[in-house]
């Protein structure tokens, strides 16, 4: 290595410089072998069948463990450095003759640019990357499983990877990737196709049922069946809060037991979440705060909104946002805010991939993997709402 720079931060990552006297060139050696952690199944993609390998927070293991999964000579990789201080690596991935070229050297051209001290985590990247940067919205993909990475690139998105990150960025992205989980390829069509709806179901649920629950409370009471109004009526009777009140009063405790059980050690947390939401919500109710329909509600709305991890607090937001709209302006309220939200979102462009894409626009070809999931002998083309080079998938196919 003739490069001084190049030399001074390859000595600090560790490695030993050799002088040979009457030589231009400096010689670098790796010498140590750091710790690592081993490649054990991530906790926030534990799946039932598939692979249960995850990356880790070295970047030569995880690039090691993507060749070996995507052993071909048309797997690209282009290492970068970023950050001033840290001299960051950073990994960007891709299949040659399936990643479109323009997008790969967009990418690499703001990977260049980014100008800070130091990088620590992929999402510091992720913040530079995304195209919208006042949005509360997801815009960029992300896994720690390296099977979803090469699905991802088969399909003809980039991969980054990131030095001391076990996750991995990938793009373009697009809403409903949110809604497939890593095992629905190893399962049954139908089954797959199952699941894939009770998570859209569970999205609605999370977001509308509390704003739906005041608004038909508040303002469309002839609406709600005759028991059930009647058991909300007696139950509802001398308390001391509103029925705006005292719905956002549960939801924010259940947000501050949710976070309270993520920062407390793993066996206090679970104990916390548990014992906590009951002890409280029982007390609650024996103190007359808040009713039993009330704790109802917000306990289903909050069980539905795991079912789709890597949206919770994008929908915990919008939760919030359509109980206040159903609550000032009723049903017209929810509408209103549901329209506004649908216009926003379908005005996203995430690396010439819309947002709400295969529905908006309508992309006969994906919906096949989008809110059902066809048998892989079916998908023969790659998703059209992205680009990429390479349409077919597989040979006796006439499409692309």
């Amino acid at each position: 290595e003739t490069d001084f720079c190049k030399i001074i931060s390859e000595i600090t990552k560790g490695k030993v410089a050799i002088i040979v006297d009457k030589y231009k060139s400096i010689y670098l050696i790796e010498l140590d072998k750091p710790k690592e952690r081993s490649l054990t199944e991530p906790p926030t993609s534990a799946v039932l069948k598939g692979p249960r390998e995850g990356f880790n927070e070295n970047i030569k293991t995880n690039i090691a463990v993507v060749r070996k999964i995507l052993s071909t000579s048309d797997l690209v990789t282009e290492m970068l450095t970023v950050g001033r201080v840290t001299t960051t690596s950073v990994c960007v991935m891709y299949l040659k003759g399936i990643a479109e070229k323009t997008l790969v050297k967009e990418i690499i051209n703001r990977l260049k640019t980014i100008d800070i001290d130091g990088i620590i985590d992929s999402y510091y990247i992720t913040e530079f990357l995304k195209p919208h940067k006042a949005s509360m919205f997801k815009q960029l993909g992300n896994t720690e499983k390296p099977d979803i990475a090469c699905a991802k690139m088969l399909e003809g998105r980039i991969l980054i990877l990131v030095d001391g990150s076990p996750i991995a960025i990938t793009l373009p992205y697009v809403i409903f990737e949110d809604f497939q989980a890593a095992d629905d390829y190893y399962k049954i069509s139908a089954n797959a196709t199952f699941v894939r709806m009770l998570r859209i179901i569970s999205c609605f649920i999370t977001i509308l049922l509390p704003g739906l629950y005041i608004a038909m409370q508040l303002y469309h009471y002839k609406a709600i069946p005759l028991k059930f109004l009647i058991t909300i009526t007696n139950s509802t009777q001398g308390l001391p809060l509103t029925p705006v009140t005292e719905i956002l009063f549960v939801l924010i405790l259940f947000e501050i037991l949710y976070e309270a059980s993520l920062r407390m050690p793993q066996y206090l947390g679970i104990a916390l979440s548990v014992v906590g939401a009951l002890i409280l919500g029982d007390t609650a109710v024996k103190a007359g705060l808040i009713s039993p329909p009330a704790v109802m509600i917000v306990a289903l709305s909050g069980i539905t909104l795991y079912t789709i991890p890597d949206q919770s607090q994008q929908l915990s937001i919008l939760r919030l946002m359509f109980t206040l709209a159903g609550s000032m302006l009723g049903f017209y309220g929810l509408i209103i805010l549901s329209v506004f939200v649908i216009m926003y979102l379908n005005d996203y462009d995430n690396f010439r991939a819309p947002y709400l894409s295969p529905f908006s626009p309508y992309v006969k070809n994906d919906i096949k993997d989008a809110l059902i999931k066809q048998p892989l002998i079916e998908m023969k083309t790659r998703p059209l709402s992205f680009p990429n080079k390479n349409l077919r998938r597989m040979k006796n196919d006439k499409k692309g």
